[in-house]
């Protein structure tokens, strides 16, 4: 180990930095704030001045590195956003297909450079719209795809072959990336040149997000059946997206959500290997997806503290030979925890320091949250601010030029230890509980999640933490916004367009196709191929999901509290 300070220098600022605190002391108490403790808004304690005493030992070469070189904490790319920027992509889906391809179309005309699309709740679920099920949630918070025909229409006219796209869909993510090859197909475009990402994150969805469909093993059998798919036939897919982000917005800490991510990415590399795949054949197309808090100095040292973590894993734990194996390339997406409907214009700057955050530690893809995300799905109006906050960040203030400015900081360097550190204890455990599977069972994520949710609803009760405008600086004035309003026929033209469908279509091949799917999911077969097949034929969303119910069962939450 080569420590970057020398130890008597180090000495000598440890006396001084004990002067100067024994000082700060002597300091009337009117001067100070009030304030008992200082903390991030995980609850983790801050220290009023970091210095050379609080890295020490501090190894340029083993901690940091150069960009693009082990452990990567300073960036997965060797030029990083020199080379290139990161890709902005804005989270989109409102009501209809057509709807919804009119605002991509928009946002790619405002300098969008990737698309992200947002299902409704029945879509999200595995329901078409004419289940009973899902009544009255046609298109509420995303886009409906009940058909192939959807899926066309979504994408219509955008040259999804040179842009890339992501689905946040979980249970039924196998059957939307499915109508998703069948399209491109259906165009001439060869399922090799498609690029992007479906989330794909089940066990998240176990511990956090609670979207479900079939039990934990039957899932993981469908995920370790994209990841294979993937490598074989779309190699530039993401065909999974291991997922922070809704870990946080269930009240987990910036270290839960680290260390939870990481351990489902244990998981499912694990899977893959025990399918019989090359590790490093499959994990570079891995990706993963966090949240930006708003506490600025935590969350970059979050995301500079993942790369390392995950890069040790791979080399360490899973003998990863190709470097790209151990990137961890991340999209995030700003905190939706974080805006608030009260004065909701304070919500832009939220959204600012948290894209800032997201930029300094070093993303490959960003959403920024719309002000007016609070109350409903965002207007046009509001979603362009959104994407101008990541254009001026990009192109006016400067921060893109240096790859991590902050790195050498005290500060930011020793949090990033404290939180790779918390975090791998958290793994620990989680592996003792057998791995993250067992721990789900058990409920121990859950139980840690909500732990920390309580935490701060108590703090923010007493004030210890602050939102302003709701527990501080409050104004009886309610300000007006202009709200997204749902087109209430919308439902009654989904099901016009669904029943068409179903009534115009191949039947017997439709049977056919689902009865070959059954199979596939009943036996070993993988079940993509099937799953093209059946969505070419224009089978639909819940029928492929119907099937995946009745073969492996439907999950009920236990409802842990």
């Amino acid at each position: 180990m080569n420590a970057l300070f020398k130890l008597d220098e180090v000495g000598k600022i440890k006396l001084g930095k004990k002067a100067w605190q024994e000082q700060l002391q002597k300091k009337p108490a009117g001067l100070r704030s009030g304030k008992e403790t200082f903390t991030t808004v995980s609850g983790k304690e801050i220290e009023p001045l970091y210095t050379p005493v609080d890295i020490n030992d501090f190894d340029y070469t083993d901690k940091l590195g150069f960009p693009g070189q082990y452990p990567f904490t300073r960036g997965v790319q060797a030029s990083m956003y020199r080379g290139k920027p990161w890709t902005m992509r804005m989270f989109a889906g409102l009501g209809s297909a057509e709807e919804t391809n009119e605002r991509f179309h928009y946002l790619v005309s405002q300098g969008q450079t990737g698309l992200s699309t947002a299902f409704d709740m029945p879509t999200l679920m595995g329901y078409d719209t004419d289940d009973p099920k899902a009544s009255g949630e046609c298109g509420k918070c995303g886009v409906a795809i009940d058909t192939l025909k959807d899926m066309e229409i979504l994408f219509d006219g955008l040259p999804v072959d040179k842009l890339t796209a992501s689905m946040t869909i979980n249970p039924p993510a196998p059957v939307l990336w499915a109508m998703y090859i069948a399209t491109a197909e259906k165009r001439g475009i060869p399922r090799e040149k498609l690029g992007g990402t479906i989330q794909n994150d089940m066990l998240k969805e176990f511990i956090a997000q609670k979207t479900f469909m079939c039990p934990p093993e039957a899932s993981m059998r469908l995920i370790v059946d994209t990841i294979e798919f993937g490598t074989l036939e779309v190699p530039r897919w993401n065909t999974i997206s291991i997922s922070g982000y809704h870990i946080r917005e269930a009240g987990s800490t910036a270290v839960q959500e680290l260390a939870f991510t990481l351990a489902d990415g244990i998981a499912y590399v694990q899977a893959a290997i025990e399918r019989g795949l090359d590790v490093d054949a499959f994990a570079p197309r891995l990706s993963f997806f966090f949240n930006a808090h708003v506490d600025f100095f935590e969350e970059i040292a979050k995301y500079r503290a993942a790369r390392r973590m995950w890069a040790d894993i791979m080399k360490n734990r899973f003998k990863a030979k190709s470097e790209r194996s151990l990137w961890l390339r991340f999209h995030t997406q700003t905190a939706g925890c974080s805006l608030t409907a009260q004065q909701p214009f304070n919500n832009v700057v939220r959204t600012t320091v948290e894209a800032l955050a997201a930029v300094l530690g070093g993303t490959q893809s960003l959403h920024t949250n719309s002000f007016d995300e609070v109350l409903a799905i965002p207007t046009e109006e509001a979603a362009t601010i959104a994407l101008r906050t990541q254009q001026i960040l990009a192109e006016e203030t400067g921060v893109a030029n240096t790859i991590d400015p902050l790195g050498g900081s005290y500060f930011v360097e020793s949090l990033t230890d404290q939180m790779e550190r918390a975090a791998c204890e958290y793994i620990n455990k989680i592996d003792d509980k057998g791995g993250m599977l067992k721990a789900i069972e058990r409920n121990y994520p859950q139980m840690e999640i909500a732990d920390a949710a309580y935490s701060f609803q108590r703090d923010f009760d007493e004030q210890k933490k602050i939102m302003v405008g709701v527990n501080k600086y409050v104004i009886d004035e309610e300000i007006p916004v202009d709200i997204y309003q749902t087109d209430e026929a919308l439902e009654d033209r989904q099901l016009a367009r669904t029943n068409e469908v179903k009534n115009n279509r191949d039947q017997k091949r439709v049977k056919q196709c689902l009865e070959r799917l059954g199979e596939a999911c009943t036996g070993k077969d993988n079940v993509m191929p099937c799953l093209i097949e059946a969505a070419s034929a224009y089978a639909t969303l819940q029928e492929m999901c119907d099937v995946f119910r009745k073969v492996f069962g439907i999950y009920r939450d236990p409802g842990t509290f």
